[in-house]
């Protein structure tokens, strides 16, 4: 079974440092949350992230929601052909059980990840449908234990869609950065075997997400 990381991502609740700035007290207010059971959101709380560090790496669940929707909704993983998961910028790691159903809107997929961050998983029907542990990239990667981690990046080597799904075989691990920008740190790209670039100008995560799982659902399907 192939499998994807969206690495680094973006996605985290409000760290600590924050929990006082106005632009966070505000929102939590409007929310009737405490800023501990919030994500950081650059969209509300862009005043509170200046500064901090990383921060062009931070604060952009978003791209996590776009990302899993591109790849949870197509028939590879609707055939039990891949396997999902989410690491991100503070190594923690979400794995997606199988033919999961993640929320269209965004507002409830924030909910939806918010709940993982205080219970640990949710589950449905005696079903684990998404948990969540302390995992560094490399560590997932070993428990994965693909036989080629496959990296997709601007700044890899030159190829396209297709010949990056044609270097993947059904044990493969291909990574995605989950982040809006900037580069895979080099504790990730240690455990990478390759980075490739897909196209010649930068693109979206879910963008690469989509079309590299298509041209490897060629592979396996048509």
């Amino acid at each position: 079974m192939v499998s994807i990381i969206i690495a680094e991502s973006s996605l985290e609740l409000v760290p600590k440092e924050l929990w006082h700035h106005n632009a966070v007290t505000s929102y939590c207010r409007k929310m009737d949350k405490r800023p501990s059971e919030i994500l950081l959101d650059n969209s509300w709380h862009f005043g509170a992230m200046k500064g901090m560090k990383n921060e062009i790496k931070r604060g952009r669940p978003d791209i996590v929601h776009f990302c899993l929707l591109e790849a949870c909704t197509i028939p590879l993983y609707e055939e039990d052909e891949l396997s999902v998961y989410v690491h991100t910028i503070d190594d923690l790691v979400i794995e997606v059980g199988r033919r999961v159903r993640l929320p269209k809107s965004y507002h409830r997929f924030a909910g939806l990840m918010e709940k993982l961050y205080s219970d640990g998983k949710v589950t449905a029907d005696g079903q684990t449908l998404l948990s969540l542990s302390e995992m560094t990239f490399s560590e997932l990667v070993d428990e994965i234990n693909p036989d080629r981690v496959i990296g997709l990046s601007s700044d890899g080597k030159p190829s396209s869609y297709e010949e990056a799904a044609k270097a993947c075989t059904d044990e493969s691990c291909l990574v995605v950065g989950g982040f809006p920008k900037g580069e895979f740190e080099d504790s990730t790209r240690k455990r990478l075997d390759s980075i490739l670039s897909v196209d010649q100008s930068p693109l979206e995560a879910h963008v690469v997400v989509a079309r590299t799982l298509y041209e490897f659902e060629k592979t396996i399907f048509m």
